[in-house]
């Protein structure tokens, strides 16, 4: 067993104590980041505990080693897909796939994700094509986010200098994005 398929097991139960989903466990160059997330959103509350609780069991248990640095992060607007239950969160999204050298087709597909099953995901490209890929064809898999831009507010004084009127009653206006938050804490041999 790997040292991110350990930190996932000791790492689950204890994100499920602070009332956050561990989304994805990744170790390499040294840092150690879990993924985490929650309905509502990841505050820096939450991603402190995480943080604190999975700092002691690492103390505890010590999977990796003398030296790594441990980071909790929330996924952000444009989150990873690798197991099929990220693929199930994100039905009726727009992804963006990368698949395994060799496989036929394109590599790279984007579109709206249709169907996810424990087999595989099927994608609807823009131009109507559907793509069914199994998991172990793809390489990386991700959200994506559609940016829309914020509606040109109008002048009442045909640009003198005032300030913009409000942007009127059936406009509408994107929602604020929910941003990226992390918290890093370094460990040394013998801290």
């Amino acid at each position: 067993m790997g040292v991110t398929d350990r930190v996932d097991i000791m790492a689950a139960p204890l994100c499920e104590r602070v009332g956050v989903e561990l989304i994805d466990v990744e170790f390499e160059g040294g840092i150690l980041r879990l993924t985490i997330d929650h309905p509502e959103g990841v505050g820096m509350e939450s991603i402190a505990s995480v943080t604190r609780e999975v700092s002691r069991a690492l103390d505890h248990e010590d999977p990796i080693g003398p030296s790594y640095t441990l980071e909790v992060t929330s996924p952000g607007l444009e989150r990873r897909l690798k197991r099929p239950a990220h693929f199930l969160k994100a039905l009726g999204g727009q992804v963006a796939l990368k698949t395994q050298p060799g496989v036929d087709g394109d590599r790279r597909l984007s579109g709206a994700l249709e169907a996810a099953d424990a087999q595989g995901v099927s994608v609807r490209s823009a131009d109507g094509a559907l793509r069914s890929i199994a998991y172990d064809e793809i390489l990386q898999a991700r959200t994506v986010f559609a940016w829309t831009p914020e509606p040109k507010s109008t002048r009442r004084d045909g640009g003198s200098g005032s300030l913009p009127s409000a942007p009127a009653a059936d406009s509408t206006v994107a929602p604020a994005a929910r941003t990226e938050s992390t918290e890093s804490t370094e460990r040394k041999a013998g801290t």
